[in-house]
């Protein structure tokens, strides 16, 4: 990863933050940033973070996390037998993650998404795993770079069980 200072990720704050120079080539990702994201936070619908390198207030990536339920018919039946038989399981919602154009392959995509797995992890609600839907191709890749898995009759939608996330993050601790 290249960077300057060390990263920082922190809720997102539009009165402190610098959203206006940051794109990421995704309209409707700039778009949310610029004019959503607030209003996101202050109704609680969904949490956004922030990546800054400080003192700069420029946004240099973001990502929102937010409750949601999935249906356990739409999950792999090898996932399924293992659960109790509620229709409807708790989930966390990676609603969106990007990072500016300009620091593009230095590694802070990355650096958002362990930074929303581990929040997800910590997490005293309960949630049964992490769930995205990915914009495109290039997106389901990098997710499935880390071991999400596709639902079945929702190819862009992919989750990641949070057993396997407490092990990712147990392994790097030892």
């Amino acid at each position: 990863m290249t960077i300057g200072a060390t990263p920082a990720i922190e809720l997102f704050d539009a009165g402190r933050h610098d959203r206006s120079r940051f794109t990421c080539s995704v309209d409707a990702l700039d778009r949310y940033l610029r004019s959503q994201a607030g209003q996101d936070a202050r109704l609680r619908v969904a949490a956004p973070y922030v990546l800054l390198e400080p003192p700069e207030p420029a946004i240099l990536g973001f990502y929102t996390l937010a409750n949601t339920s999935i249906r356990a018919a739409e999950l792999p039946a090898a996932f399924v037998k293992r659960l109790t038989r509620y229709p409807i399981l708790p989930a966390t919602l990676l609603g969106r993650l990007a990072v500016d154009a300009t620091r593009r392959g230095k590694g802070f995509g990355t650096l958002l998404l362990l930074d929303a797995l581990l929040r997800c992890l910590r997490s005293e609600t309960a949630s049964l795993a992490v769930v995205v839907d990915a914009k495109d191709e290039t997106a389901v890749a990098f997710y499935e770079r880390y071991d999400f898995l596709r639902l079945p009759d929702q190819p862009r939608r992919l989750f990641k069980p949070m057993a396997e996330i407490e092990m990712l993050f147990d392994s790097r601790n030892s």
